[in-house]
């Protein structure tokens, strides 16, 4: 074969594995491109593609002492059935999945908790409910039992849903100082049949990954936005 087809297709292969040129750096960690990761050494990634997007990708980083943020798992996500929302503008009931930056105030599950978890774990149990009536004191709260004041068909009956939250992480979207109307029970869970009512789904065994990296002490947040545009990761 002649010299020059040799080069002509080596260059040809670069291209389509999308090999960057010599001496070009690396492009920068998503964290390391972001305006605010939560001031922790952890944080989980939620990217859909757009905010119509009803699946993406969630990534979850450690910072090294270095400053720099290190890839720990990936996994292909589910959002909401009508894609992502700004969450300072979204409305409850609208099934679409918050953006921006959240704390993660507790995991909880109808199953054991993994071994290694080291995050307080709440355990499902009969009389578990998570409010959300707006009416009522109780809401986007666990209640154990279901609160007088908040109707069945305003709050999850958080057993019934043997799947999804066999584990789970509360998102604290909405949660420390909830606004009526705003929306609540905005999970990280594991995938049911399709897209969600607003929260983030990952497979099961992505979870219970999940579970076992999380280390409070870390003070892990989530951050959930698209890759471009109006709700881009990078802005939170």
């Amino acid at each position: 074969m002649r010299p020059g087809l040799v080069a002509a297709l080596v260059s040809a292969s670069l291209l389509v594995l999308g090999a960057a040129p010599a001496g070009e750096p690396a492009p920068r960690p998503l964290p390391a491109r972001m305006a605010d990761t939560g001031g922790g050494t952890q944080l989980i990634t939620a990217v859909a593609p757009r905010a119509g997007s009803t699946e993406g990708r969630v990534t979850w980083w450690d910072r090294s002492g270095g400053g720099r943020w290190v890839k720990a798992g990936s996994a292909p996500a589910r959002f909401g059935a009508n894609g992502l929302a700004d969450g300072a503008t979204r409305e409850q009931g609208t099934n679409t999945t918050p953006t921006g930056l959240y704390d993660l105030p507790y995991a909880f599950g109808i199953r054991a908790a993994p071994r290694g978890t080291a995050y307080r774990y709440r355990p499902v149990r009969q009389d578990s409910w998570w409010c959300q009536d707006n009416a009522c004191r109780a809401y986007n709260r666990w209640s154990e039992p279901r609160p007088a004041d908040c109707r069945a068909a305003e709050a999850e009956h958080l057993i019934t849903y043997t799947a999804q939250y066999a584990h789970a992480l509360v998102v604290g979207f909405n949660y420390h100082r909830p606004v009526r109307g705003r929306g609540a029970g905005i999970f990280l869970h594991i995938n049911g049949r399709g897209a969600t009512a607003g929260c983030v789904s990952v497979p099961a065994e992505a979870m219970r990954r999940i579970l076992r990296w999380a280390d409070p002490e870390a003070r892990p947040h989530i951050a959930i936005g698209t890759s471009g545009g109006a709700t881009a990761i990078t802005r939170y």
